[in-house]
């Protein structure tokens, strides 16, 4: 229904001053989307420099067309226009009531608003340190829990599903060969190059070989094998118990009387211990043959490669590369697991735990190294 501009146009507001710093305000008229905007605009330049303690706002002779109407009124009932004041409105009726209790608070719509950038980077800095402490803590405890497992089931082999071990250690070993050959390799041949300008200007060159023995047992064979176990191995173990989560197959599990850690998640840690020392002696390898292959171009005979790799690399070398491995090994095979078990609901769920799953491995793992090369330095000093 159209109404001509002098009707729609009709809504007055009138002020009255009472005694005690009281103060009446009178809605008069239909209130639309033109004539309230104007008392509004009226009302907050009144209203701007007046004190007042109470305000009782008569609604008796209005009425509405369209919320806007009703918006004002909530606004002069919330304080908006007289803060601190006691805000009484009387005349509504209750459909316009119940429409104005609606309405969300002033407070309400001030706490959603933005926080100034001067105070939202010290709180998302904040929240993110916080959750990185709990997902560490909650790494740390699920690790922690998988090692008083281990053992428990190891001394009764029977209860292991050795065919599942079998299976883990084809699908994520065997397979894996190529690529932590190549990559083993160049790292070696990397790391000799890098090398050999430096020590050719002091004459040093056959210390190569000392470097890329060394580097290559205690370091870059362990985190090479590693890092590339996280990227195949630690991802699958996520996606493959992500999705049995997905899919409520742990639950049916659970339901039967059997334990996700013991049916699904020691095998796949065992698999793990077993697979990376054996990786990593082969990415150990690897890497010295491409350290040797930059040596040999350089004129050096093999004989005497090999003397001086012998001469300066000893068991004590190897032992801390393969005790590194299984300790990767571990934090790798029980990230997955734990990552596949904290899986959500959703289409998106499997690959957000797969992506943590390797964040966190070669996180940790990088961590464990530090921590590892930190007391070797200090205890053989």
């Amino acid at each position: 229904m159209q109404m001509d501009d002098k009707h729609q146009s009709s809504a007055s507001v009138d002020l009255r001053e009472e005694a005690g710093g009281a103060l009446t305000i009178a809605l008069h008229g239909l209130l639309d989307a033109r004539s309230t905007g104007r008392c509004w605009r009226d009302l907050e330049e009144k209203l701007r420099r007046r004190r007042v303690k109470s305000v009782v706002v008569d609604a008796g002779d209005a009425s509405f067309s369209g919320s806007i109407g009703i918006a004002l009124v909530s606004h002069l009932q919330s304080g908006g226009m007289t803060p601190g004041a006691k805000v009484d409105v009387r005349g509504l009726k209750d459909e316009i009531r119940k429409m104005i209790e609606m309405f969300p608070s002033e407070s309400a719509v001030g706490a959603g608003r933005e926080p100034s950038l001067l105070w939202r980077i010290p709180e998302e800095i904040g929240e993110l340190v916080r959750s990185f402490a709990l997902d560490l803590k909650e790494q740390i405890a699920f690790l922690g829990g998988l090692f008083v497992a281990l053992p428990v089931v190891l001394v009764r082999p029977r209860r292991m599903r050795w065919r599942e071990v079998r299976r883990v250690l084809e699908k994520a070993g065997a397979n894996a060969l190529p690529v932590i050959s190549i990559f083993s390799w160049l790292v070696g041949l990397v790391l000799a190059l890098e090398a050999a300008q430096p020590l050719k200007h002091m004459g040093a060159e056959i210390f190569i070989a000392d470097m890329i023995g060394f580097s290559s047992l205690r370091d870059t064979g362990p985190l090479v094998t590693a890092i590339m176990l996280a990227g195949r191995s630690g991802s699958a173990f996520a996606a493959e118990i992500g999705t049995m989560k997905v899919n409520e197959e742990l639950d049916a599990l659970t339901t039967m009387g059997l334990s996700p850690m013991r049916f699904l998640v020691v095998q796949r840690v065992v698999a793990a211990l077993l697979l990376t020392p054996l990786l990593t002696l082969y990415a150990m390898l690897m890497g010295i043959i491409g350290g040797v292959v930059v040596l040999r171009f350089m004129g050096f005979p093999p004989l005497m490669i090999y003397h001086e790799i012998v001469a300066r690399v000893g068991l004590n070398d190897f032992a801390v590369g393969m005790f590194k491995s299984l300790i990767f090994g571990f934090i790798i095979g029980g990230i997955g697991c734990m990552r596949g078990l904290q899986t959500k609901e959703g289409p998106r769920a499997v690959g957000v735990s797969t992506t943590r799953s390797v964040v966190a491995s070669i996180m940790l793992v990088i961590f464990a190294n530090t921590i590892f090369s930190m007391a070797d330095y200090f205890l053989n000093q």
